[in-house]
């Protein structure tokens, strides 16, 4: 089975087996990154006539080359020419003003031993250990370059903060082993699998995987699909692409919708580019059907494939793509990605989120995954265990959720069987390895008291003045409000902020629900229904009571983990007496211990568990279940009763998955009409 902290570029042969098998045994027991490359990765311009030689990488170390048994005048010039090309990269993507050229860090930064020298591996290690701060963050800088894994220099530069926040927001970012073999290692089968938590990089991984294929020499007139399930989604992705390709200095123009296509999954009749399956109609000559009562997304991709197979159109005119890379697969029927299989001439690449809902009943889907992400990227692994601890109940009796050993090690725990509990523990993050005071809570609790004449608003005041004491450099931009509650105190609490926050402290306030969208300069203040793809180093979860509601546990979780530094859950004292107590004893032994330590339920509780989850729909009225999407979905108020009415003649029941897909399709019909 891969590591994610092992990444093997080089060939193993018989002179570098037993040294490679040492490192990556070494990286697996230590959980300690390494790569082992023979040439920089991301760019296939360079090579090296140097068979027996290995580069290793490993984040505070010296880049080390190996000499396993090339002569030492040939081993000397791959060192040489490496170096040089290290420094190309670097200047390539403008590191060089940051670090010096190579003549400035190769003295410290750079060592050459031969494999005959080494007696002892830890030895070895500790002679190419770097000590000074400085030397350590432009041996990453570098190892970044060498792996692809380019890093915004303006915000990750060379000097080394002084404060928490600061060492967080600069945190050099480095693919891991299976992030890594997704992006470079060619495919065997002819679709590739990812699926992952929110916030293990499937999208950006997507990118880079885009990037690969659209530059590969060998197939310059390849023609590539990314498609989601959504038209806002494509929207987004379209505007993201020019910038990443900019970003990390693609010099060839896109060719929309010749070589790279980015829509959504249906599209129209009247425009055979703004959706896959209307491309695919067009291409073949099928019949395109809109959507109706009868013709659901899963219903017109059968049909497609039926005339497809029964007619032999593929055999018969091609290939529509050569490429697919299809996000957020879970949102798909099968019969789609069959659709885009039977199209697709070389690889199709699928990413889907193995954790969409918490309650989702089957959480992990029959077909295996070829890389399964288990490491959340973005949130301190505290944060992460009483976010799911406190969405699923796993503190109450009885609990909400309870996950199989499979599906913990699918979210990234490693669980243990102590006796009467699961002893649930994550491994460490390199983001947060800064963060070595004991003291430090990445959630605090912080309960308001009406008998104190407390409210939110004042609170809220509290945290941010608090935040600014022990954070000096915090900006306006690092922090979060969001309301996970529905009712009328969210907007009245956010009216009086917007006052308030700018007379103490010069803040202008940004009203999220309205403005629909994060702006820059203000502080961010909203509902649950407009967060989707953000994050803070610090976010205020408000919420008066925590409830038994699933939807709610599902979105307490989901705000929670919004932030990479700390958390902090307000809520009412007296409405949450029952359990506060118990919350925070639990929150501290995730703190001291950093572990997760829950009784294992019964099989009898286990049962009534999921007898729970199967019936979860069944919670509010249909009426308020349906409005609660028009709000996540900012649905306008004029076109709801309209909407409302198709819903209902659709289905009587309420099938959330069924309602998305009716309230995203009339989204995308009036996106068309304009």
């Amino acid at each position: 089975m891969s590591s994610s902290f092992f990444y093997l570029q080089a060939e193993k042969n018989e002179h570098n087996s037993g040294f490679i098998s040492t490192l990556e045994q070494y990286a697996n027991s230590e959980m300690k990154q390494i790569y082992v490359i023979d040439r920089p990765l991301g760019d296939n311009k360079y090579s090296y006539e140097c068979e027996k030689a290995l580069v290793i990488l490993i984040p505070e170390h010296k880049i080390t080359f190996v000499n396993l048994a090339q002569s030492q005048d040939e081993f000397e010039d791959f060192c040489d020419d490496f170096i040089e090309d290290l420094g190309s990269i670097s200047d390539k993507y403008r590191y060089k003003d940051e670090i010096g050229r190579p003549r400035h860090w190769k003295r410290n930064l750079i060592s050459s031993i031969s494999v005959t020298q080494i007696d002892s591996f830890d030895t070895f290690l500790s002679s190419i250990q770097l000590t000074e701060p400085s030397d350590k963050r432009i041996s990453e800088l570098l190892i970044s370059l060498l792996t692809g894994s380019i890093n915004d220099i303006s915000k990750v530069n060379s000097v080394v903060a002084d404060n928490v926040l600061d060492k967080i927001k600069q945190k050099i970012v480095l693919f891991d082993g299976d992030q890594t073999r997704f992006i470079y290692q060619k495919p065997t089968n002819h679709i590739t699998r990812i699926q992952g938590l929110s916030g293990t990089g499937k999208t950006e991984l997507l990118m880079h995987k885009l990037k690969e294929i659209y530059l590969d020499e060998s197939h310059d007139d390849s023609r590539i699909l990314f498609t989601c399930h959504n038209h806002i989604l494509a929207s987004s992705l379209r505007k993201r692409i020019p910038d990443f390709f900019d970003f990390m200095k693609v010099e060839q123009q896109i060719l929309w919708n010749e070589r790279l296509w980015c829509v959504n999954s249906w599209g129209s009749a009247h425009d055979k580019n703004s959706g896959a399956y209307s491309y695919i109609c067009d291409f073949y000559g099928l019949s395109f059907y809109r959507y109706s009562r009868f013709n659901t997304f899963d219903r017109v991709c059968k049909l497609a494939l039926e005339q497809l197979k029964s007619l032999g159109l593929v055999e018969h005119k091609g290939f529509a793509f050569d490429y697919i890379l299809l996000d957020e697969s879970q949102d798909f029927p099968d019969s789609f990605i069959e659709l885009c299989q039977l199209v697709t001439k070389k690889h199709i690449y699928v990413a889907g989120d193995i954790f969409q809902s918490i309650f989702d009943e089957n959480l992990i889907s029959e077909i295996t995954p070829d890389y399964l992400l288990s490491k959340c990227y973005r949130t301190d692994p505290r944060t992460l265990m009483f976010a799911h601890s406190l969405g699923m109940g796993l503190f109450e009796t009885p609990k909400l959720r309870w996950l199989e050993d499979r599906e913990w090690l699918a979210c990234g725990y490693q669980p243990k069987i102590v006796g009467e509990f699961h002893e649930l523990t994550r491994e460490p993050l390199r983001r947060f390895a800064d963060i070595v005071d004991a003291d430090h809570s990445s959630v605090d609790i912080v309960p308001t008291s009406a008998i104190d004449n407390e409210d939110a608003e004042k609170k809220i005041l509290d945290i941010i003045r608090d935040i600014q004491v022990k954070h000096p450099t915090v900006t306006v931009d690092d922090i979060g409000v969001i309301f996970i509650d529905r009712g009328d105190y969210i907007y009245k609490t956010a009216d009086k902020l917007y006052f308030s926050v700018k007379k103490e402290f010069g803040w202008e306030v940004n009203k999220a629900y309205e403005s629909k969208t994060k702006r820059k300069g203000q502080l961010f203040v909203s509902n649950k229904n407009n967060v989707k793809g953000l994050e803070f180093p610090f976010v205020i979860c408000v919420t008066k009571s925590i409830t038994k509601s699933l939807s709610y546990r599902n979105a307490l979780y989901m705000m929670l983990t919004r932030s990479f530094l700390k958390s902090y859950l307000l809520i009412s004292k007296e409405s949450n007496e029952a359990v506060l107590a118990n919350l925070t004893t639990e929150l501290d032994k995730i703190n001291r211990t950093g572990k997760l330590t829950i009784k294992t339920p019964s099989p009898q509780e286990i049962a009534q568990i999921k007898t729970t989850i199967t019936y979860k729909e069944a919670e509010k009225p249909y009426y308020d279940a349906v409005h609660e999407l028009f709000d996540e979905y900012q649905i306008p108020m004029a076109a709801r009763n309209e909407l409302y009415e198709i819903i209902n003649r659709t289905t009587k029941t309420f099938n959330a998955k069924l309602i998305k897909k009716v309230i995203e399709f009339h989204i995308n019909l009036q996106l068309w009409e304009e």
